[in-house]
């Protein structure tokens, strides 16, 4: 019986292994199910260049922005979209919001269509104070986005936030502070800075880990980035409710591997 148990027990052990290595392949989908925007080895990231670090925020599609128009420089305080006079009033009360299109463009007093995706705040705005000096002396635009976002996944399930800019130029550190920081369990070297482009999406990856991250660190967020902490994974009750049938069905298989073949008479 020993000598039959031991001839056998080779093929046996290769079949454990090669189920081993078929939970190991499985790997995150099975132990970790909830791991996000994975990317396989050798994943070409998007090059990281050095003026993204320096840039400012420019409008893009479905932003809203609050627009404000005052002649003579605004000196007098006059409001000419309503013919409202503020008499140095506080300026809000004569903010008017307009949408950004789909293809940039977004409908203003007298100027009817105005393409303005793709341009800075202080560029936008000087070109409208030009457009606006056909009719208005001295023109005076004052331009703000109020539907500016960002998403943040901080390295632990349930703690994501939409996080507003409400600054032209909210940096990547700025935005993770706002988050509340990194968790425990966000990898500080594995950030992932998901950037919409024209036709496609850009991934740069962000090493934060070290001082030399700095300057990615202060990158000028854009409108509907996403910002993803890989979680370092860990070992929990969750994991062991995966892996549990598993390990029945593997502790089924030997149980029977042991009465019909191990045993079995000679």
């Amino acid at each position: 019986m020993n000598c039959y148990f031991l001839s056998n027990f080779v093929p046996m052990k290769k079949i454990v292994y090669l189920l081993i290595l078929l939970i190991g392949f499985s790997g995150c989908r099975l132990l970790n199910p909830s791991l996000m925007l994975r990317t396989p080895r050798g994943y070409q990231y998007s090059q990281m260049k050095d003026t993204l670090a320096v840039q400012e925020y420019k409008i893009s599609a479905n932003d809203v922005i609050e627009f404000r128009l005052y002649s003579n420089d605004g000196f007098k305080l006059t409001d000419v979209t309503s013919s409202t006079a503020t008499g140095g009033q506080n300026l809000n009360q004569s903010a008017l919001q307009y949408t950004i299109d789909i293809d940039g463009n977004t409908k203003l007093p007298v100027l009817i269509q105005t393409k303005l995706k793709g341009l800075t705040i202080r560029q936008a705005e000087q070109m409208l104070e030009e457009k606006y000096s056909l009719y208005y002396i001295r023109p005076f635009v004052m331009l703000k986005i109020v539907s500016r976002r960002v998403i943040i996944f901080p390295g632990t399930g349930g703690q994501s936030k939409v996080i507003p800019l409400e600054h032209n130029n909210t940096t990547l550190f700025e935005a993770l502070a706002l988050a509340g920081g990194l968790s425990n369990d966000g990898k500080a070297y594995e950030i992932k800075l998901i950037r919409r482009a024209t036709d496609k999406s850009e991934v740069y990856h962000i090493d934060l880990s070290k001082i030399s991250g700095l300057p990615e660190g202060n990158i000028v967020l854009q409108a509907n980035d996403i910002i993803y902490v890989e979680p370092r994974l860990r070992i929990s009750q969750g994991i062991v409710n995966e892996i549990g049938p598993i390990l029945s069905i593997l502790s089924s298989f030997l149980i029977v591997y042991e009465l019909y073949y191990v045993n079995r008479p000679q």
